[in-house]
This record gives C-alpha cells, structure tokens and sequence, in this order.
C-alpha cells in the first residue's frame, strides 16, 4: 500500500522549497530587463546619471541573483532523492530541458553577471550593455527551459509509454519545445517577473522621495518602472487569459475548480466573481457571477460549455475503467511480451492507464477494485477547490490593483508630479510585498491544480515518490527550513543595507552635498 505519509510530506518539501526559490527568481528577471533599459539610456545620452542608477540597481540585482542560485540547486537534487520514481519515469523527457538550461542558460547568466560586475572599467559602454543584455538574456533562458519542462508535465507530449522498459520514452523534441503550454507558461511568468521587478524598483525609489534622498535617481527610477510595468502589467493580462484558454483544453478540471464550476452551465457559462465552495455540498453559495464572462475566457466562443466537476468526474470514472483494463493487458505484456491479445487490449486503452494508475492508492490490483474505490479514485482527480478559487481571485485582484498603481505612476512621471503626491508614494512603498504575494499565488494555481497528478492523465504523484522513510523526509525539510530561514534573513538584511546606504554609499562617485543654508 501506498504510504501516504511519505507522499505528503515529500511533496511538503518540494512545495517549500519551490515557493521559496521563487521568491527570487521573478526579482531576477524584472530587475535583468529594467538594467538593460537603464544602461541603454547610459549609452545613448552618456548622462553618468544612467551609469550611476544602473551600477546601483545592479548591486540588488546580484544579491538577489546570489541568493536565487542557492536556492535553485536543491529543487533539482530532489528529483533524486525524493522523487526517484518519477526520475526513472520520466527522465528521459524532463532530464534534457533541465540538462539545457544549466548548460545553455546558467552558465551564460552566471558566466555574465561577473563581467557586469567587474567590467564597467575594462569594457566600452556598447561592450557592457552587450554583457548586461546576455544576462537579462541568460536569465530568460532559464525560465524557458524550466517552464518547457514544467509545461511538459501540465500538457505531456511528444513522449509514449514502453510496456518493455516501463518508462515514458521521448519521441519528438520539437514537440516538447514547441509546447503551446510551454510557449504561454513562459511568456507570463516572465512578464509577471517584469512587474516584481517594476514594484521593487518603484517601492524603493517611492521610499528615497519620501525621505527626500537621491532625488533625481529616484525620479528617474521611477519613470523606468511606471512606463516598463505597466506595458507588464497589462501583458500579464492579456497572457494569463491565454494560459486560461489553453488550460479549457486541456486541464478542464483545473478550469472547473478554479470557478468552483460544479454543474455544466449552458453556454456560455458566467463567470464567478464571488462566493463561498462548499465542497461537502458541491456547490458554491452566495455567487456573484458576471453573464457570460468564463464562456468567452475559457472557450473563446458563446456556443461551447464549460464543463463543470461532477460531469468530469463522471468521464474520469469511464477513464478510470478503461485504464483499469489497460494495467491488466500490461500485466499480460509483463509475463509474455508476445502476447498478441494483451498487444491489442494495451494499445486500445493505453490513453487511460494513468487513471488506472490512481487505484493503486485504495487496491493492490486495480482489477480487483470494487465500485465504491473506483468512486473514490474519480473524485481523487478533483482538486481542492477552495484554495483554486480564493488564490486564483486574490491573484487576479493584484493584477488589476498593479495596472492601476502604474497607470497613476505613469501619468505622475509624465506631469513630473510625484513629490506632490506623498499619498502615491505611501501607497507604492507599502505595494512592495504584493507582486510577491500574485506571483506566488500563480504557481499554486498552476501545481496544485494540477493534483493529483505529477504528469497529467500519466503518472499520480502518490506514484512518484522514493521509497525512503518518512523521518528521513522529514529531517531533510527541517534541515531546508532552518537553511532558508536563515538565507531571508541574510538576504533582507543586505538589501535592506545596500537600499538604505543609496547609490551614494557604494564608493564610486562622491556623496550629494548638502547646499549651505538647507537642513
């Protein structure tokens, strides 16, 4: 029988672990592209204040970089000490993207980052820009190939199951490359980590205002990041509506939990902006809904439905059956791979033998399943609804606040009014946890909505786990959350240091004086 324990806690440790890495990774990429735009200015203009702003910026940038490659490194040892299970499933597809993007993209970012630091005096300005522009160009690569295997894992193609070998086995790269999950996943995370990086820069250059320090940089700072984040912003938008419409085909019951869609409405369906999952009565109370809304989000159309959780469960059930019929012929296979009946009965079910897989958590042997366990294994694919629903809301409602907080920004730095507005500059330095809080939120849509699977429809995650004991598991997490702990509070610390210390304080040019006469 399947130790539950083990699964849970294994997969709290991952869960940890990613949401913490992530805390640095959009940083990187927002600040990586605000440098760019920052040192191109330098360039054409030759104003040293450029220079200044940018060999600042990029001092955050680097401790932020630092501490998001710690973090990194064990995400990926745990595939192995986890998860061996789902490493020898599946690692012949999810092995070569991340292979690539330590080969491709780490090594170019982290090979870069020293000569951005070390090079201003040794290369000319178009030689640094081209160095700063590679590790904007590093780090984007990194998320790509991370986001091509995660994608792979939401939308599994390219790849087929061997009865032989009892793996999944590639059959097209390009499939897995060109992933239309995989293309949508990676344009807005990036365009989301645009709007962490935006938000910091404005928080922070909002708090040098406040203080009336390092005026002009913070002016300046602030025009980058009001006019970059808010063509972010909105292309979060525009991208995560995408990433939605790609999600309605193919991890409808996703869709279903994040609207907490019980029943299949006509279409098309109404969108929810407001209520209350009641996952013991299967419905949502006190709905607001807006006509319409989710049809033309979800399926582009007002004649296609929306299929709601209890029709889904009903097909899983139909799956979960053929799927039962499925591991019996690859029995069959097992004891005698010329089997030409087994050959047969496999090929006509093997899209379905990963939800006969989701038995193996109630019975040794699927086919000895009864009715009652194949209920409970269908009911098995729904996610927790509750979590989908608020995080997926509260995500949405900081996207929108976003817009709005840079749209302000904007029309102030084009009327060179922010000193004015010490309102606005309140409102943006208390803004500066929240791109935090929507990015982290967007990945519990996208993992935990994904349970219970690892690959969707292919492996279940209770499946995936290694075979180790749970104290073992569970003194490992320890070890990660007193290591990480300790790695937050260096890391606010030395940018809390570095912020408050200004561009003046880092030695390279002598500090702002004082006029006589002014306190």
């Amino acid at each position: 029988m399947i130790d539950l324990a083990l699964v849970n806690v294994s997969r709290l440790q991952f869960a940890l672990t990613a949401l913490y890495h992530f805390l640095f990774v959009p940083l990187t990429l927002g600040l990586s592209m605000i440098l760019v735009i920052m040192e191109a200015v330098y360039v054409m203009t030759g104003r040293e204040i450029w220079k200044r702003m940018t060999r600042f910026w990029g001092m955050l940038f680097g401790i932020n970089f630092a501490m998001g490659v710690a973090t990194g490194i064990t995400m990926e040892f745990q595939f192995g000490t986890n998860w061996a299970y789902y490493s020898h499933y599946v690692g012949d597809i999810f092995g070569a993207p991340l292979a690539l993007e330590g080969l491709m993209a780490f090594f170019l970012e982290a090979t870069f980052v020293g000569l951005f630091f070390f090079g201003w005096e040794r290369l000319s300005r178009v030689g640094h820009l081209a160095v700063t522009a590679l590790v904007a160009l590093g780090s984007s690569l990194s998320a790509l190939w991370i986001l091509i295997a995660n994608a792979w894992m939401q939308h599994p193609v390219g790849a087929q199951f061997n009865p032989q070998t009892m793996r999944m086995e590639l059959l097209s790269f390009s499939q897995v490359l060109f992933n239309p999950v995989a293309q949508a996943k990676f344009v807005h995370t990036v365009a989301a980590g645009y709007v962490v990086g935006s938000v910091f820069v404005l928080a922070v250059s909002a708090w040098y205002l406040l203080r009336g320090r390092n005026v002009d940089i913070a002016r300046r700072s602030m025009a980058v990041a009001a006019s970059f984040g808010l063509a972010c912003a909105l292309s979060v938008v525009v991208l995560g509506d995408e990433s939605g419409y790609l999600a309605s085909d193919n991890q409808k019951m996703k869709i279903a939990a994040i609207e907490a869609e019980w029943r299949t409405e006509a279409p098309p369906a109404g969108f929810t902006v407001f209520g209350f999952p009641d996952v013991q009565a299967r419905t949502t109370h006190a709905q607001l809904k807006v006509p319409w809304l989710l049809g033309l989000i979800a399926t582009r159309s007002i004649d296609r439905p929306v299929l709601g959780i209890l029709d889904l469960v009903a097909r899983a059930r139909m799956r979960i059956e053929s799927g039962i019929e499925a591991h019996a012929a690859l029995l069959a296979l097992r004891a005698d791979p010329a089997d030409a009946a087994a050959q047969a009965r496999f090929a006509a079910h093997q899209q379905d033998l990963g939800y006969g897989l989701l038995l193996l958590r109630y019975v040794g042997d699927p086919s000895a399943a009864t009715s009652r366990q194949i209920e409970e294994a269908a009911w098995s694919t729904v996610p927790d609804v509750p979590v989908l629903f608020w995080s997926f809301r509260v995500m949405v409602g900081l996207g929108l606040f976003f817009i709005l907080l840079f749209a302000t920004a904007f029309y102030l730095s084009a009327r060179h009014r922010f000193e004015q507005n010490r309102w606005f500059l309140r409102t943006a330095f208390l803004s500066l946890p929240l791109p935090w809080i929507a990015a982290e939120l967007g990945w519990i849509v996208a993992e935990y909505g994904r349970q219970p699977w690892s690959i969707d429809g292919l492996l279940p995650t209770f499946l995936g786990v290694s075979v180790t004991p749970v104290s073992n598991v569970w003194l490992s997490l320890a070890a990660f959350v007193v290591f990480y702990s300790a790695l937050a509070v260096v890391d606010v610390y030395l940018l809390v240091r570095m912020i408050r210390r200004g561009p003046d304080g880092l030695g390279y040019w002598p500090p702002e004086r004082t006029p006589v006469g002014v306190s």
